[in-house]
Order: structure tokens, then sequence, then C-alpha cells
């Protein structure tokens, strides 16, 4: 067994005309900004599958030009997570996972259901959600992956039912949102989102140093004793486990240079 998971940071997309100039080359045709993005970071998180529905040419185009071991993320339609019953999502969740995503083969990483600030937790209408999610889709593995931003959901209920399921819960380093540090799957997954564009790395260094740090404790199978958990009393299996961690919203400037920070610091270790 591997003495720890792999650990994988990016930022959410490749098209953001800021970055021309400050992480593309000012001359790199707009074609070619996946391509670029994945040579020097290995995952992004895609925000377009959340609005509108893509082809399975699509998925396989970005599969192409991308380096082998690069992963997408990629965000659930809002049309299942934006409804007051989710138990009524199924047809929406099937439609999505019918439009292609697996043509990105072993680079189809979690797929993230990110739900409004306003949804409120109901355990038996969340977990009619989870049971929704399909694992395995012929022979491939599917991983799934819940971002919830109501407080209402800071309950010990709320983190057994994720880890009955097998589903982590996203990690949001955010101004308003709780944040959930609790393990509930196989794999980790982090939003960071506090950069700031006048500092060249978004984060600074000793930020940098700090988070490294605790994305070495997930992938090695500990817990980071300096974030908050909602469980106290629950104890994860210790157990090496991927992690994916995105530099998103406040300092998208320098979210690249976020991202590549973090892997030289995680590589190092």
């Amino acid at each position: 067994m591997a003495k720890r998971g792999s650990i994988r940071a990016g930022m959410g997309g490749w098209t953001f005309e800021p970055w021309r100039g400050t992480f593309y080359p000012d001359k790199l045709a707009h074609a070619k900004e996946l391509s670029y993005a994945a040579q020097h970071v290995p995952t992004i998180e895609v925000n377009g599958t959340f609005y509108r529905t893509q082809t399975p040419a699509t998925f396989a185009k970005w599969a192409s030009e991308t380096p082998d071991g690069f992963v997408f993320s990629l965000k659930g339609p809002r049309y299942a997570v934006n409804r007051r019953v989710l138990a009524e999502a199924g047809d929406s969740i099937n439609r999505f996972i019918d439009s292609g995503p697996l043509e990105l083969g072993a680079k189809l990483g979690p797929i993230l259901w990110q739900f409004a600030a306003t949804k409120k937790f109901d355990a038996a209408d969340f977990g009619a959600f989870l049971e929704l999610l399909p694992h395995q889709v012929g022979n491939a593995a599917v991983r799934h992956v819940v971002e919830v931003r109501h407080a209402s959901f800071c309950v010990p209920e709320f983190i057994a039912l994720a880890r009955d399921h097998g589903v982590p819960i996203v990690y949001a380093e955010h101004e308003t949102y709780p944040e959930i540090a609790d393990v509930t799957g196989d794999f980790i997954y982090a939003r960071l989102q506090k950069g700031k564009d006048e500092v060249t790395t978004g984060y600074a260094p000793k930020a940098l140093d700090t988070w490294a740090a605790r994305f070495n404790t997930w992938a090695e199978g500990g817990v980071p004793q300096d974030l908050p958990l909602v469980d106290t009393k629950a104890k994860p299996a210790k157990k090496p486990r991927d992690a994916f961690v995105y530099f998103i919203h406040e300092g998208k400037v320098r979210a690249p240079h976020a991202a590549m920070a973090l892997m030289q610091r995680v590589d190092k270790s």
C-alpha cells in the first residue's frame, strides 16, 4: 500500500482574461490555453458544467489536450442541486452522467455537487440525494463530493450521513461558508477562497507552508489538528487519501501561481 495519496492543486477553469500576461504568455492562442494550463497544474475544476450541458465530443477534446495524469473535477449541473426536493434530482443526475463525462477516462476526477447558501440540512431529503449518486457506471468508478454552505449542516448527523454513503464534504476556506474538515470519504477536496491578487503567489508563503503540511497529513491518512471538525468523536480510518485543492474566487488572478506554489511544497515533502 502506498504511504500517501496523491495531492493535486489547481484552479477553477482555464479561461480568464486577466491570466493573459500574468499566467499565459501574451501571444498564446486561446485554443491552447487548456493545454498550457495542464502543463503547469495537475488539475482544474470545471465550472461550465454547472451552467450548461456539454457533449461527449467536448469531454473527449478536453482529454486529448491534457497530459497523462491530469484530472478534471466537474461541477454537477445546477438543475440537480437548485431544487426544493433533492430526492427528485435523479433525472438531472442521470442526464449529466449520460452527457459524456466518462469520455475523460482516467482524467475524470470528482464530481462536485455544490449547494446554495440558502439550502438547509434535511437529513431525509439529503440522504435521498446521496442515494441517487452512481458510484459505478459500467466499468468506470465515479467519485462524488458535496459542498454545503448553510450552517445547519454543521451537525454530527450530516457527517454520519455523508460517511455512510462514502461521500466527502468540501472543506471550504471562505469568509462566510461553514468550514467542515471532517473526513467522510476516500479522498479530500478543498476550495481555498481567501487569496489576494496583490500577493504574487495568491497566498502568503507561510500560509502555503501551513496548507502544504495539512495536505500532507490528509494524504497520509491523518486529520489536521488545526482545522474545525463537526463531529469530534468520530475517528475516520487512517489510510492514504488522494487530495484535491482548488484556489478560486478571491485572488483569482494569482490562482494558478498559488496552485503551482503549493505543488512545489508538497512535491518536496
